[in-house]
This record gives structure tokens, sequence and C-alpha cells, in this order.
């Protein structure tokens, strides 16, 4: 038993121990940027017609996140409720706001 090669208590197989590899991103993401600074602009100006494109540029920051590569380890996810916000922001007002009929 103590033969074989993969046998856990066997000393010749220890190695040290090393940190993973990993990879930082050494540029930000400017898709990512474009749907933070839509969202914030819809919501200021309530235009709902810039808020699908930003929406797109939250769904593409958040596929093609890395979180292992991020030094900070973020991923999409906080620009993608930003996005859904600023698109809700920009709908309410047509279903909320009801114009009464004039007499």
């Amino acid at each position: 038993m103590s033969h074989l090669k993969d046998d856990p208590r066997d000393s010749s197989l220890e190695t040290s121990y090393t940190w993973p590899k990993t990879w930082y991103r050494d540029s930000t993401d400017g898709l990512g940027t474009s749907g933070m600074f839509l969202s914030g602009l819809i919501m200021v100006t309530r235009n709902r017609f810039l808020a699908w494109p930003s929406l797109l540029f939250s769904m593409s920051n958040l596929i093609n996140s890395h979180p292992i590569r991020a030094k900070e380890g973020g991923s999409g996810w906080s620009n993608l409720a930003l996005c859904i916000s600023a698109l809700f922001a920009s709908y309410v007002p047509i279903f909320v706001i009801t114009q009464t009929p004039k007499a």
C-alpha cells in the first residue's frame, strides 16, 4: 500500500506551499464605466431611451467580468443593479402619473 504514488502519507511527494497566480487587470472596463455614467445621467434627465444601452453595457460588463483577475474582486452586479434601477426610475412616471380629464 505504501508503494502507490498517490499515497498522501508518503513524505517524498511533499511540495512547498505556493500562492496561486492571479491576473491583474491594468485597465478599467470602458463599457462598465459608460453604463455607470449613463445610469446617473438617466436618473437626472429621466431620458428612458438611454436606459436600454445602459442596461446592455451593464450586462456586457457582468458577462465579461473576471473576479479572480480584479484587484478588488468586484464583479458587475452593482453596475447591473444601478442600470436596472435607472431603467425603473425612467419608466415609473409613465405608470404613476395619470392625467385627470378636464372638466
